[in-house]
Order: C-alpha cells, then structure tokens, then sequence
C-alpha cells in the first residue's frame, strides 16, 4: 500500500508540476501573491464549515450511554477538535482520504463514547458527509447545465456524478442490509487466529448504527447541516476569485466547488488529489471563461488554507493521542489494548 502511495503521488505531482509548467508557472505564482487576503479570507471562513460538518458529526453521534459520560453529550469543541484531525490527515497524510476517520474515531472513543459508539458514528457521519457531497455536486451540476450550453464535458460530468450517487447509494443501503456485520465476523475469525485483543469491543457495530440512523431526526438534521457545509465552500470559491480579480456569481462558485470537490474525491488514491483536484478546477473554470491560470491559483490557494489548517490539525492530532490516553476507558474497551494502541499510534506517526 505505501509503494501505492508512493507512486501514485509521484503521478500526481508530476501532473501539477505539468499544468504548472503549461500554463505558465510565474503567471500563477503572481496570482497567489496578489490574492493575498483572499488566502486569509479561505483561512478564517473555513472555521464555519468545519463547525457545521463537527455539529453534523456530534448530531448523528446522539448522546452517549456510558459510565464516564452519565448520558451527557460531548461538547461542540470535542468534535470540533476531531474534524480538524480528520482533515489534516487527510489532506497532509498519505492515507487515501480515510485515515483521518481512523485515527479520530480512536479519539472519540477514548474521550468516553466507547469504540463500539464511536465507530458508528464515524461511519455514520462519514456516510452522510458522502451522500450530502453527491447531492451538493448534482445540484451544482443541474445548475451548470442552466447556465451553459450542454457539451461532452457535461456529459460527461453528469455521467461521472450519477456514478458516484450509486456508489453512496450502495453504501448506505449495505449498511442496512448488513455488511457491517458480515465485516464484525470475519474480524473475530481474523482476531481468533491471530490472538488480537480488544475484538469484543466492535460486538453489535451493525446494530449501532442503524440505532444511530433511526434515532428521530437525527440523520435528517446531520445530513443537512454537511449539505450546507458543502454548499458554504461556494461562497469560499467567490471570496478567492474576487481577490483573484476575476468576481464571479454564487451560482458559479457552486459549479465550480461541486465539481473541484468531486474531482478531489475521485482522485481519493492520489495523496492530498494532487493534479485531480486542480485538473477538475481547470476544466469546471472553462466552462464559465475563467483562465486556466486563474484556476489553478484558486486550486492552490485552497491547498495553502488546508495547509495552514492542516499542520496546527496534526500536532492537536498528538497532543490528544497524549492527552486522552490517560483518560478511563468504558467497559467495551480492554486497558492493555488501549494502552498498546496509543504507543503505537505515537510510534507510527513519529516514523
């Protein structure tokens, strides 16, 4: 997997350094600089979508059951401080887009809601924020075939979205039917052979989930809250491009955050979608004339914000592996496999 990684980051990176070179590399770079407080604007106005999709997160988690929380919800900023951990090591970590999921849902499960709960969640929320981002790039796309006139890359674009609509559809329709239960029994077969610990935990994933799927109106309200998150990244998109010097409406900047948004998904392999993401704003911007150069500023713009958000993300990434690893662990957690599973967490992160 790494030499995967490994390689399909090199594809990436040799794609962007082409479309740098191609078109015009300084050109671009005098964009970013003039778009200065464009950068800082895409800093500060991300606070208020990682704040949604935390909410979306803490709603579909519904309050816990455990003897460390006495049915008391975490706070707001529990989750908040994980959203930023998904999205630095998702965005900055060779981890194909999941690897955040992972390593927060660790943390919510030591902060008290169990692994068995925060598991769930996480998969829950993890589906929604999928199905919320399919939904957002249709209607981005129903609105670009409003505004320009229907051409192969539509198509294709409508094709491409349609098939990542049944993928999520597939998803979420295998969660009820289970396959999260088929998974929990191949875990305990794979753990019984090689005398894993801490196994029990996971015991009734399947059942979780679609507790947490069923609670009244929770997915409802959690799935609308990543629609607006989503749909917030268009209102980012016209703040860049009006530093950029190059204003466009709030219906452009949804075509173009839908499409650059699924183009980064697509490219999940890629590390951080290098040259997918900024392919996808390059193609979306000319459908609305906007330069290619012009695009790929905005593109890397975006990456800079991730970056600024993304390394602070990743040492409270550390600091809460040390942090709440001295916290009590529910009942459904082993100590001996906890304890075991923060230094090696440490361990592999510091190599």
């Amino acid at each position: 997997m790494k030499r995967v990684a490994i390689i399909a980051g090199v594809v990436g990176l040799g794609l962007t350094v082409w479309m740098l070179a191609q078109f015009g590399a300084g050109a671009i770079l005098s964009l970013i600089m003039a778009g200065g407080w464009g950068i800082l604007a895409a800093v500060l106005f991300h606070t208020v979508q990682v704040a949604l999709s935390a909410q979306a997160w803490r709603v579909i988690a519904g309050p816990q059951v455990t003897p460390l929380s006495s049915s008391t919800p975490l706070k707001l900023k529990d989750y908040f401080a994980l959203r930023c951990v998904r999205e630095g090591v998702n965005n900055l970590l060779p981890v194909a887009q999941v690897g955040g999921e992972v390593c927060s849902s660790r943390l919510l499960a030591r902060r008290g809601l169990g692994t068995r709960h925060a598991a769930a969640a996480t998969i829950c929320d993890l589906t929604l924020e999928l199905l919320s981002q399919v939904v957002f790039t249709l209607s981005g796309l129903a609105i670009l075939l409003l505004l320009v006139k229907r051409s192969a890359i539509t198509d294709e674009l409508v094709e491409s979205a349609f098939v990542a609509l049944a993928i999520g559809a597939v998803l979420f329709a295998s969660q009820w039917l289970g396959a999260l239960a088929l998974v929990e029994v191949i875990l305990a077969k794979i753990a019984g052979h090689l005398g894993w610990n801490g196994v029990q935990s996971m015991r009734g994933l399947h059942e979780q989930v679609l507790a947490l799927y069923k609670a009244k109106g929770n997915a409802l309200w959690a799935f609308f809250l990543q629609f607006v998150a989503w749909a917030l990244g268009a209102v980012e998109v016209c703040l860049i491009l009006h530093f950029l010097g190059h204003g466009c409406s709030l219906w452009v900047g949804f075509v173009i955050e839908g499409v650059g948004e699924a183009a980064k998904s697509i490219g999940f392999a890629v590390p951080g979608a290098l040259g997918v993401s900024e392919g996808g704003y390059v193609l979306v911007g000319g459908l609305f004339g906007v330069p290619p150069q012009v695009a790929m500023a905005l593109s890397l713009i975006k990456r800079v914000r991730e970056i600024v958000w993304g390394l602070p993300s990743l040492a409270l990434w550390q600091w809460l592996e040390h942090k709440w690893c001295a916290t009590p662990e529910p009942e459904d957690v082993r100590p001996t496999h906890h304890a075991s599973l923060c230094q090696s967490t440490i361990s592999s992160t510091s190599l």
